[in-house]
């Protein structure tokens, strides 16, 4: 359990330090502006997590200035034409106006079509879009439920689909509730799947400890891949350590 989380200033580096109860210090630098983050055990002192930072000046910079070159997603304008990605393939949305019931449909491999009335507001276009990919995510994930609960023995009381600005998905232990990010409708289907693993063996192990790690490379050997994929994601405000 975290007991402690500040911040301190090393060599001009705003540092946020958290500490938990673990065996090692994890120092991480995380997207999209290169945010640094010590995750340290209990004992560690600040001025150890000070040398543990100015001995990785060098790897922070590099980290710092790939965040700082990577392009930046444009603001959606919801027109015919304009990229959006669903289950990690890129659409080209076309804009079909008329009287018919608003809607959103695949076409073919590489298109989506948005069924609007003519006065639709770039907002209300947006709102149909997320209503969009939460109903496939809700059509997916009880497929997944059904395939890795028998096989990690666990059950989720109640899982649920929102958005989340900092987290791939969540997982509240006493009540058994797993939460799922609704940006993971533009990804892969394999990273959805990594990440309802992840929080169904937050039911079994809570922490990112050994053992969690070693239970994700027993029930999901490609795991890492996944994370880095969604680590990679311009959409992350958080990087995945797990």
């Amino acid at each position: 359990m975290t007991t402690d989380n500040h911040n301190i200033t090393v060599s001009g580096l705003n540092v946020e330090v958290v500490r938990k109860n673990i065996k090692n210090l994890h120092l991480g630098v995380y997207p999209p502006l290169g945010r640094v983050r010590v995750a340290a055990p209990l004992a560690v002192s600040d001025d150890a997590v000070r040398l543990a930072v100015v001995g990785k000046l060098g790897w922070i910079k590099r980290q710092r200035a790939k965040f700082q070159a990577q392009p930046r997603q444009s603001q959606r304008r919801m027109v015919s034409g304009e990229s959006h990605y669903f289950m990690g393939r890129r659409y080209r949305i076309r804009i079909v106006e008329g009287s018919t019931p608003m809607r959103v449909a695949l076409r073919g491999k590489a298109g989506l079509d948005l069924f609007v009335r003519p006065e639709t507001s770039t907002e209300r276009r947006e709102e149909l879009l997320q209503a969009f990919y939460r109903s496939e995510l809700k059509n997916l994930i009880p497929s997944l439920l059904d395939k890795w609960q028998p096989i990690l023995g666990v059950e989720a009381n109640a899982w649920g689909i929102k958005k989340m600005k900092t987290k791939w998905g969540t997982c509240n232990i006493a009540a058994r509730r797993v939460w799922l990010n609704l940006e993971l409708a533009k990804k892969p289907i394999q990273c959805l799947e990594y990440i309802l693993v992840h929080e169904l063996l937050h039911l079994i192990e809570r922490h990112h400890n050994d053992r969690f790690r070693s239970l994700m490379d027993q029930y999901l050997p490609h795991w890492k891949a996944h994370r880095d994929e969604l680590n990679r994601s311009l959409l992350a405000d958080e990087r995945w350590d797990y």
